[in-house]
């Protein structure tokens, strides 16, 4: 009898954990790529699902949006300006067989991606336009890393540059301009008052002359 209940035992173990390693439940933003025998088979989730134990395999994708921060990349802009630039980068999963079949790991390869596209397009424009364009340099990023990303399922929402370090020699220049504009700005207005004072001046001149 104590023979027969330790068999039952055992069957009633096996049992459970062949249901607990067969069980697996995704959140919403979860999904789980199927291979079977080695084969891609079909997406799970979300939800409870089923898979056999040694037959079948699963790799589990989030597909909620992700944050990479690019590193800052030194560039030199077309101008010949050496700056350093750093920006974040928006996606997420839009096809998880894809994201896990058509790249070793999405993430880094992204993030490689996102670098090498920073460097190449800012490489192209001015300083100028660098500092006062940034909308239109982010969209050009955002198309072509969005481009390069969809065949691994990927999708870019948006790409952010994010800070811009100018060397310690342009900083200067530039506020010895900012300096310079400022002085223009106060001798123009100087002059402006100065014309309306002898204008109001000559404008009262017959007024005296008359009361003489």
């Amino acid at each position: 009898m104590t023979i027969d209940n330790a068999i039952i035992g055992l069957a009633v173990a096996a049992v459970l954990a062949f249901f607990a390693a067969a069980l697996k439940v995704f959140r919403e933003y979860e999904r789980g790529v199927c291979f079977t025998l080695g084969r891609f088979t079909h997406v799970m989730g979300p939800g409870l699902v089923f898979m056999v134990p040694l037959i079948q395999t699963m790799v589990r994708v989030g597909l909620r949006v992700r944050v990479i921060e690019v590193p800052p990349q030194q560039i030199i802009t077309r101008d010949n300006v050496s700056v350093g630039v750093s920006a974040v980068v928006y996606y997420r999963v839009m096809d998880a067989a894809k994201a896990v079949i058509q790249v070793a790991d999405f993430n880094a390869a992204t993030d490689q991606l996102a670098q090498t596209t920073l460097r190449s397009v800012l490489g192209e424009v001015e300083l100028d336009e660098l500092l006062a364009d940034r909308e239109k340099i982010n969209g050009i990023l955002k198309r072509i890393v969005d481009e390069r990303t969809e065949p691994w399922g990927i999708e870019v929402s948006a790409v952010e540059v994010k800070d811009v370090d100018l060397p310690v020699e342009m900083k200067r220049a530039m506020a010895r301009q900012a300096e310079a504009e400022r002085e223009r700005r106060a001798k123009v207005i100087a002059a402006e008052g100065g014309v309306q004072a002898a204008g109001r001046l000559a404008g009262a001149a017959p007024g005296v002359l008359h009361i003489s």
